[in-house]
């Protein structure tokens, strides 16, 4: 967070994030080819979506908004998120979304 006064949409982004928590192999290598993706079914609870703001002026500023385990609670409040991005200011956003600091 920062100092500036205008619309929160001048000053952050949002984007959604699909995290795979399975600790298996990403790839699985044969000698035939160089690799391939392996052939395992994720289970649903080890996936996570999150809801997160970007600042602008620094791309490593990544404020999470919430997680969520379906990608259809992800979505919605993604929606949600971005109403208030487009109507609020930079102020009211920042109250609405992070955390207070201590």
């Amino acid at each position: 967070m920062g100092t500036g006064i205008g619309a929160a949409g001048d000053y952050y982004r949002l984007r959604l994030t699909h995290l795979d928590t399975v600790d298996g192999p990403d790839f699985e290598w044969r000698e035939d080819i160089l690799y391939r993706r392996p052939e395992t079914q994720t289970p649903a609870e080890a996936e996570l979506f999150r809801v997160e703001a970007v600042a602008l002026i620094d791309e490593e500023d990544v404020t999470p908004l919430g997680a969520f385990e379906t990608s259809e609670d992800a979505y919605e409040a993604l929606a949600a998120a971005c109403d208030d991005l487009a109507e609020l200011t930079r102020s009211e956003f920042e109250e609405r979304y992070f955390p207070a600091e201590v």
